[in-house]
């Protein structure tokens, strides 16, 4: 049985010239295997993939292992003659058996320029049993098992969104079939999914951090290491014992766990296999239940579990009613007892049987009585071995064709010809790359050039900042400058710290920051990375940050509420919209900037990702990240870090923008009298509501008139600054659970 394997490898795959050139209107055969399509760095081949005798598939294979990552016709293999895989003129890809029998087609139409195509660019949206890096996991697409590693066809074991938008597993066996992660006695908050989603979609990226748009994520263990090794290892698993995973060992047998060996299956007493290579399929009867009651008998299985498939349940039974309950009706087939409890749970299916010396409960299968003599009768197990052969076997026969000796000299004669054009065309090509490396051109790889932002060179922008003298601002990563391209735009050049990872790794992360768009994120425009130079370029925000203007006095409420309104819609698209779930652990005025229009736009975000990425080695960051005062107690007692943190520290900046305050501030300044102690601004703003609450003397004004910034100008409406100022106090709350998420914020703030 195989599960289902997570790659932290490139998805994208191309197809260069060198034995792997395709035209429009050429194929693939599969009698000649062997010619396969490679990528540019020979990670991954393509082409017919055998998977039995005289049966092939059209799969994506790492070319170091042959360990098969994608397949097209995983349950319909073709003949191992006369089937082809074909590049029509129209740019369709489809897969045809002996007698032009379509089995699988792309269904695209790719634009294909001049008469022959040099190298093909193919992206495959649908996995199958693998999930590749970059690659969505959505509401239409599933992972389905393989049989096992050397048989291909699908098997029991899903990977979806169900119909609550979670993601979830599925045993879906030949008879039955079952959700069984998350745990589905426990809901969706329990386990810290959430089902109120606008999108459902997952991605797993290239460093090895998983995430899904129902709040499930998780770090593999070697996250964000360079992947190195050439052997397969377990970084994730959903379930940590493996007897707990549904119908492992198929219906009416036990799966037990021994250390050092790994699962082992057997049958139940008096059952066989139903399928000797195969588990799945489980174990059947050697006998037929008796229609009289009295011919049974209850033969005890100690520290034994089925779970599931309860027909009935009842309390405060004797073992005696639990077993004459069972014989009421001739389809019962066990019952499981709990001697402390009383509990009797009659069972018509036995599917998911486990046996651990940690039960404490056990089970009484029924047999006929005169099988009595099987009380003390071994039982045979057999491990689970996923590598076990399950090939398929197709039989084909041909009819072979006689080709007289004019037709034969032809047919080889238009093979020399074709070698001969196809020689040429190499040559061609390769003049062609060679004439493109040498003129300079930026060869930033593909990864990057569907996102449609340039490569800067280092001189290039130290030229634009005049030597990197017009200092704007500085960040938590870097020095920001103002410059001026060499198109007449101004541009604000981000010169990042020394950063730790190398070019291929910094520009793995520029593309997934540069896919990021929304119009409260700040827009990159490019990007430079040569040697330890790393810089990033933005657009010019003509008003600076929100911290600047705050300080400043010139904004009035309209223009504050906006801004806050803004805010919290860019951090909602990073949070809950984006493809790549990205927390900014640095919310904060000087990181908000703000256009020409008074428009607040989010910047820094994904570079607490780009920077220092070894210190992610868990849920939980093993550093803190962020600014003193906006911080979250997560960080302090190592507590798993959420986008709550991203809530805490915007709850904390639209305090400071309603006050005109700062973060921390002596007590003397808020009018208490006492200049020896100080508090946060939370506790005061907190205290003002709840002395107004509770205090019994009529007054004029309003506690939101006792803590507005004074110096705001403008006509402000006490209704929208007091639902403004409640929803910044449920951001700040002390509990993460408690916390509203930013979705919630942006309806309040919208309904306001």
């Amino acid at each position: 049985m195989t599960t289902i394997i997570l790659l932290l490898l490139s998805l994208t795959f191309f197809a260069p010239f060198s034995s792997s050139t395709f035209s429009k209107g050429s194929s693939l055969v599969s009698e000649r295997p062997t010619y396969v399509l490679t990528s540019p760095d020979n990670v991954f081949s393509t082409g017919f993939y055998s998977v039995g005798e005289n049966a092939f598939c059209f799969a994506i294979w790492f070319s170091n292992s042959s360990t098969v990552v994608w397949v097209a016709n995983h349950d319909q293999p073709v003949n191992g003659k006369r089937s082809k895989l074909s590049l029509l003129k129209n740019g369709n890809l489809i897969l045809t058996d002996v007698g032009n029998f379509t089995v699988w087609a792309t269904n695209t139409y790719l634009t294909l320029l001049g008469s022959t195509i040099i190298s093909l660019q193919l992206r495959f949206d649908l996995p199958t049993n693998t999930l590749l890096p970059q690659q969505l996991l959505t509401r239409n697409t599933k992972l389905v098992s393989s049989r096992s590693q050397t048989n291909h066809s699908s098997s029991f074991y899903e990977l979806f969104f169900d119909n609550n938008n979670l993601l979830s597993l599925l045993f879906n066996g030949p008879e039955v079939s079952s959700i069984y992660w998350p745990e589905p006695w426990l809901v969706s908050w329990e386990v810290g999914r959430s089902m109120y989603n606008n999108c459902t979609i997952a991605v797993l990226n290239s460093l090895g951090s998983f995430s899904s748009s129902d709040d499930f994520t998780f770090l593999s263990n070697d996250y964000g290491a360079e992947k190195e090794r050439q052997t397969w290892v377990v970084s994730w698993q959903s379930i940590q014992k493996p007897c707990r995973i549904n119908g492992i060992c198929g219906a009416n047998s036990l799966c037990k766990y021994v250390v050092g060996s790994g699962r082992k299956c057997s049958c139940l007493p008096r059952y066989k296999m139903k399928n000797s290579s195969d588990w799945s399929y489980g174990c059947e009867p050697e006998f037929d239940l008796p229609h009289n009651k009295y011919e049974s008998l209850f033969l005890l299985l100690s520290n034994v579990e089925f779970y599931g498939y309860d027909v009935d349940y009842f309390t405060n039974y004797t073992l005696d009613d639990c077993t004459n309950s069972c014989l009421q009706l001739h389809n019962f087939k066990a019952v499981q007892y709990a001697f402390e409890e009383g509990d009797c749970f009659l069972k018509s299916l036995l599917l998911n049987g486990y046996h651990s010396p940690d039960f404490n409960k056990d089970i009484y299968l029924r047999l006929p009585k005169n099988y009595s003599s099987l009380y003390n009768s071994y039982v045979e197990e057999f491990s689970l071995d996923c590598s076990r052969d399950g090939t398929i076997q197709l039989e084909r026969t041909y009819a072979k064709s006689r080709l007289n000796g004019t037709v034969k000299f032809m047919l080889w004669f238009t093979c020399g010809v074709g070698g001969l054009e196809v020689i040429c065309i190499f040559v061609v090509w390769c003049l062609l790359i060679k004439t493109q490396e040498s003129s300079g051109a930026d060869n930033q790889g593909y990864a990057l050039a569907a996102t449609g932002f340039r490569k800067f060179t280092y001189g290039e922008l130290k030229k634009a900042t005049k030597g990197f003298t017009k200092e704007i601002r500085i960040g938590a990563w870097g020095v920001v400058y103002r410059g001026v391209l060499s198109d007449n735009r101004v541009a604000a050049i981000k010169r990042l710290n020394e950063a730790n990872q190398g070019e291929d790794e910094f520009l793995a992360e520029v593309s997934i920051i540069g896919r990021l768009n929304h119009m409260n994120l700040i827009d990159m425009w490019g990007y430079c990375a040569e040697g330890k130079h790393k810089l990033l370029v933005y657009e010019y925000m003509e008003h600076g940050s929100l911290a600047k203007n705050l300080s400043s006095n010139v904004l009035d409420w309209r223009k504050m509420f906006e801004i806050a309104l803004g805010t919290t819609k860019g951090l909602v698209y990073l949070h809950e919209e984006c493809l790549e779930w990205v927390l900014h652990c640095d919310v904060k005025p000087q990181n908000v900037l703000l256009d020409s229009n008074y428009h607040p736009k989010v910047v820094d975000f994904g570079l607490s990702k780009l920077q220092n990425r070894g210190d992610l080695n868990n849920p939980s960051f093993s550093r803190m990240r962020g600014t003193q005062g906006y911080m979250v107690p997560e960080w302090v007692f190592n507590l798993p870090i959420t986008s709550k943190v991203d809530v805490n520290s915007y709850g904390i900046v639209v305090l400071e923008m309603v006050t005109g305050k700062s973060i921390i501030m002596s007590v003397h300044a808020i009018g208490a009298g006492v200049e020896a102690e100080h508090r946060r601004l939370v506790t005061w703003v907190r205290e003002a509501k709840n002395k107004e609450a509770t205090t019994t003397t009529t007054t004029t004004t309003s506690w939101i008139e006792d803590i507005i910034d004074p110096t705001m100008e403008g006509i402000w409406d006490m209704g929208k600054v007091k639902i403004l100022v409640e929803v910044a106090l449920q951001c700040v709350e002390e509990e993460k659970d408690a916390r509203a998420t930013m979705s919630q914020v942006v309806k309040m703030l919208v309904h306001c």
